[in-house]
C-alpha cells in the first residue's frame, strides 16, 4: 500500500457531545468526490485526545465501511502508553484500515533508544503497514533520522513518516538515511511542497479539510514535476495555511467547515470556539480563497 498526495487528517464532526456519524459519513464522502488521496481518522486534528476507547474504534470503522476502498485510510492509532498503543494498533488492522498512523509517546520524553523499543513492541505484536509520526511541537521528543534508519531496518512495519517539524533539512536527512522507497510525507501544510520537491510523497494535511480540491490539484502536480503550476497553487493556499493555524488545531479547521455549511461547530474541551477576531481573519481568507 503506498500513502501519497494529498491525504487528509479528518476532523471528528460531534452533536451534543457525541460522534456525529451521518456527518461524518457525508464529509468523508464530499472529501473523495473532491479529489483527496487519502484519509486518516483519529489522528491530532480528529481529536483523538478527547475520545474514548470505544469512540476511537467506532470512528475508525465508520470511516472504513464509507471509504469502501476507494482511497488508502491511515488509522491513527498511536498512545504514550505501548501496551495501549499495541490494542489501538490490533483494532485498526482488524477493521481493515489500510495502515497505523503512530505518533511517538508524548509526554513520557522516551530516549532515541525507547522510541525504538516502542515501535519494536508494537512491531512484534501487529503486521501491517506502519507511519510513524514526528511532531515534537506536541510531543516534546524528536525521532531523529539516524534513529528512523535503524527502525526502518530492525521494524519491516516501518515504512514511512509523517514529518511535522517543518524542518526541511531533517526531512532531507530522513529521505537521505532511509532511501527513495521510505515513504516520507509531511505532516506540516506549509512545507508540503517543499517535501515533495526534495523527494517526499506527499502531505497530511490540516487544510484539506476545508480546501480538499485545492491540496490534492497541488499535489497531483508536484509528483507530476509540474513544479510551476504546484507552486501556484501553494502560493493560493498559503493564507489558508496561515489561517488552520490562528489558533490551536483543529478549531479553525472546524470553523472553516462551519462557515462553509458542512456541520456545525462542536469541539471538545480543552478546546473552545475562536476569538471573534481570529475568527473573522479565517472567514476573510475563505472568502478570498472562494471558499464562501
Amino acid at each position: 500500500m503506498e500513502f501519497r498526495g494529498a491525504i487528509t487528517a479528518l476532523v471528528t464532526p460531534f452533536r451534543n457531545g457525541e460522534v456525529d456519524e451521518e456527518a461524518f459519513r457525508a464529509f468523508i464522502e464530499w472529501q473523495i468526490e473532491q479529489g483527496i488521496h487519502g484519509v486518516v481518522p483519529c489522528g491530532t486534528t480528529g481529536e483523538s485526545a478527547t475520545l474514548s476507547h470505544e469512540e476511537h474504534k467506532r470512528v475508525v470503522r465508520i470511516c472504513v465501511d464509507q471509504v469502501k476502498g476507494r482511497v488508502p485510510v491511515l488509522a491513527g492509532a498511536g498512545s504514550n502508553n505501548t501496551r495501549e498503543a499495541i490494542e489501538i494498533t490490533k483494532d485498526a488492522k482488524d477493521a481493515k484500515a489500510d495502515g497505523a498512523l503512530l505518533i511517538t509517546p508524548y509526554y513520557n520524553k522516551p530516549t532515541q533508544a525507547g522510541l525504538i523499543a516502542h515501535f519494536k513492541a508494537i512491531g512484534e505484536r501487529v503486521d501491517m503497514p506502519f507511519i510513524v509520526y514526528n511532531v515534537p511541537s506536541r510531543t516534546s521528543v524528536n525521532l531523529l533520522p539516524e534513529t528512523l534508519a535503524v527502525m526502518k531496518k530492525e521494524i519491516p512495519q516501518v515504512v514511512g513518516i509523517k514529518e511535522a517539524t517543518g524542518d526541511l533539512n531533517q526531512v532531507s536527512r530522513v529521505i537521505e538515511y532511509c532511501g527513495e522507497d521510505f515513504m516520507v510525507l509531511s505532516g506540516d501544510d506549509p512545507t508540503g511542497l517543499p517535501t515533495m520537491a526534495i523527494g517526499g510523497r506527499g502531505i497530511i494535511s490540516v487544510v484539506s479539510n476545508f480546501a480538499p480540491a485545492k491540496m490534492a490539484a497541488m499535489c497531483d502536480a508536484a509528483l507530476a514535476g509540474d513544479l510551476t503550476k504546484a507552486k501556484a497553487l501553494h502560493y493560493e493556499l498559503s493564507p489558508l495555511y496561515r489561517a488552520a493555524f490562528l489558533e490551536t488545531n483543529p478549531v479553525p479547521a472546524k470553523t472553516a467547515l462551519e462557515m462553509m455549511g458542512r456541520f456545525p461547530l462542536e469541539v471538545r474541551l480543552p478546546m473552545v470556539p475562536m476569538q471573534p477576531q481570529n475568527r473573522e481573519k479565517l472567514k476573510t481568507a475563505l472568502a478570498s480563497a472562494g471558499l464562501l
